[in-house]
């Protein structure tokens, strides 16, 4: 399994970033798709999570900015990041969780916010 994620970048606060991760290599139906976040000196800390059924779970740091999404079809996750702030400024990375089939993460993208 491999997680092919893109669309990090420098934004000014207040804007917005989409970032994508598609999966491929043996991807079970059933499944977990996220995104988490670190920065350096810090643990890698959950985003956001969508389980193959339609279900979302946030971080509140991000509840109400922060949009989750997927394409079953296409293995791919998205995070809509929108009313960017400083903090928000991190490394980026997916993960798909598929029970004992295993628990993969992508190779991570930077997310800067600052003017």
């Amino acid at each position: 399994v491999q997680l092919q994620a893109s669309g990090g970048g420098l934004v000014q606060p207040g804007g917005s970033l989409r970032l994508s991760c598609a999966a491929s290599g043996n991807i079970y139906s059933i499944n977990v798709m996220g995104w988490y976040c670190q920065v350096p000196g810090k643990q890698r800390e959950l985003v956001a999570f969508i389980t193959s059924g339609g279900g979302t779970t946030y971080a509140e740091s991000v509840k109400g900015r922060f949009a989750i999404s997927r394409d079953n079809l296409k293995n791919t996750v998205y995070l809509q990041m929108n009313s960017l702030k400083p903090e928000d400024t991190a490394v980026y990375y997916c993960n798909l969780q598929q029970g004992r089939r295993g628990n993969y993460w992508g190779q991570g993208t930077q997310v800067t916010v600052s003017s």
